[in-house]
């Protein structure tokens, strides 16, 4: 006589056990404050967009007007998302000089540069570009040699101010690039011998003092030949990055006039055009 198998049985408590854990999920979902959920992110902005002092409210605040001082010649910096500049008012305020943002690692040019950097030299302004460095994205050298392909180059012509490196917060990511003290120092050391190389002119150092004593470990070894463009937000430049007893430019607002950051050049206007003439 044959014998008869039960067929398989249907996991039924698996399956009641899934739709009352869907359903209390679903019931969490909706009974959980909304401010219980982790925040996202803060957005970063897209590749191109730094520009000089970014960084510097975030953090180093600022606080206090700027002291008077006669022997101080007032100056300006732009890049692209100012667009078309009103240049006759800025000279007519008293403006002198003004550097252009020209590139930004090896991906990017700045679209304005020809107008702003042109038009403040057609004004009468003496004027100059500065490269906005990203030290994760390619080396040194290979980052000067963009910049001076794209805007960054000298002339002797009294006119023309050598070029800026521009390094500091890193509005990308981390702080320092993802780069060791040690290696921050070389990558800069290979983007400033690059571009004496290029052009004969020691670069101008933009920075803050807070990142450049964070990421190079208050590295000295720069001051003795590279003119130093401080970022400071306050009445005075305050302490200099290790070498520097002075600085040659002081970025000193980023809410002025017209464009937003100004800056005063610490001399009058004939070593401005000392510089330029190098």
């Amino acid at each position: 006589m044959p014998v008869h198998r039960p067929g398989p049985v249907r996991p039924r408590r698996r399956t009641l056990t899934g739709l009352l854990l869907a359903a209390l999920a679903l019931v969490l979902a909706l009974t959980v404050p909304a401010s219980a959920a982790p925040s996202p992110a803060p957005d970063t902005p897209a590749r191109g967009l730094a520009y000089m002092g970014m960084g510097v409210l975030a953090h180093d605040g600022s606080g206090g007007s700027p002291v008077t001082r006669a022997a101080a010649t007032e100056g300006v910096d732009v890049s692209g998302y100012q667009g078309s500049v009103a240049w006759a008012t800025l000279w007519s305020s008293g403006v002198r000089w003004a550097y252009t943002k020209a590139s930004e690692g090896t991906y990017y040019t700045n679209p304005s540069f020809a107008q702003q950097y042109d038009a403040a030299y057609d004004v009468g302004m003496i004027r100059g570009a500065y490269h906005f460095a990203t030290p994760d994205t390619a080396t040194g050298a290979a980052q000067a040699d963009y910049f001076v392909a794209h805007g960054g180059g000298w002339s002797r012509d009294g006119r023309t101010l050598p070029g800026v490196l521009d390094i500091e917060w890193n509005p990308y990511g981390a702080a320092c690039y993802g780069k060791t003290q040690s290696a921050m120092v070389s990558w800069i050391g290979a983007f400033l011998d690059r571009y004496r190389a290029r052009t004969g002119r020691d670069a101008v150092i933009y920075t803050a003092t807070s990142w450049w004593t964070r990421c190079t470990g208050d590295h000295s070894g720069f001051a003795a030949t590279h003119p130093l463009w401080i970022a400071r937000y306050a009445s005075t430049p305050g302490t200099l990055p290790a070498g520097w007893s002075f600085q040659t430019m002081w970025q000193y607002t980023s809410s002025g006039p017209t464009v937003g950051d100004h800056d005063r050049f610490n001399g009058a206007l004939d070593r401005v055009v000392a510089l330029a003439y190098g």
